[in-house]
């Protein structure tokens, strides 16, 4: 796994998945295999994602909230592609939200994993300090956590430009066997899905969290979701 390939503002999160990955294996694998990764690790962040992307291009998503609990909004997202001066590809530039609500990012040089996976997660986790005033390290080894004890994988088709397309669905809810549970119950029915297709450029379809509501068939607390350009259906109706 290169390390390098992701903005430094993500190496917190990157080293939490080797030193978890290493204490989970610790606590129940046979030593010799404690530097394997879970499929949903090595697909989320160990693949190649931008080898399909072209130098000097964008990749446009569009993110919506929606829920009960406060006011959603809709927003875009871009990452921008330049060549390096060797003219190998590429160093990426992010433009997560417009206006006020626009993140400061660093450029991401000579990326190979798509950065808005992790620009998207450390949002995510910055939302669940919000939201809970809980730890950001906790978060992220919750995530980290279910990405690789209790992720599940399976093979899915997503609708893409007309098309039937071919990925991979990977979901898992981390907060539910937190210790720490009953300081933010309202939150932690949360469940993570993420959709990766090699024919999409960046190879990631879309991202959706959702908090569901306490009581069966009350709405939703809080969704959150992002989708390339490309889609038009809303989220749950792409994936078969």
């Amino acid at each position: 796994m290169q390390h390098q390939q992701y903005p430094r503002w993500a190496s917190t999160l990157i080293a939490l998945l080797m030193a978890v990955a290493s204490t989970c294996h610790a606590q129940g694998t046979p030593p010799e295999n404690k530097q394997d990764f879970s499929d949903a690790e090595k697909l989320l962040f160990m693949s190649n994602q931008l080898s399909g992307v072209k130098s000097v291009s964008t990749l446009r998503y569009t993110f919506r909230k929606t829920g009960s609990f406060e006011e959603g909004f809709e927003d875009s997202v871009v990452l921008s592609f330049d060549k390096q001066p060797d003219g190998t590809c590429c160093n990426v530039k992010s433009d997560f939200f417009t206006g006020a609500r626009r993140l400061p990012l660093p450029d991401a040089p000579m990326a190979e994993g798509n950065p808005v996976l992790l620009h998207f997660l450390e949002r995510d986790i910055a939302e669940m300090k919000r939201l809970t005033k809980g730890s950001l390290n906790h978060f992220r080894k919750l995530i980290r956590m279910a990405a690789y004890q209790d992720a599940t994988v399976r093979d899915a088709s997503f609708a893409y430009k007309n098309k039937t397309i071919a990925g991979k669905e990977i979901s898992f809810s981390p907060y539910l066997d937190d210790p720490n549970r009953p300081k933010y119950e309202k939150f932690v029915r949360k469940t993570y899905q993420f959709l990766l297709s090699e024919a999409v450029p960046g190879g990631v379809y879309g991202i959706r969290t959702q908090i569901s509501g306490e009581a069966a068939g009350s709405p939703a607390v809080i969704v959150e979701e992002l989708l390339v350009d490309g889609v038009s259906a809303v989220f749950p109706s792409q994936i078969k």
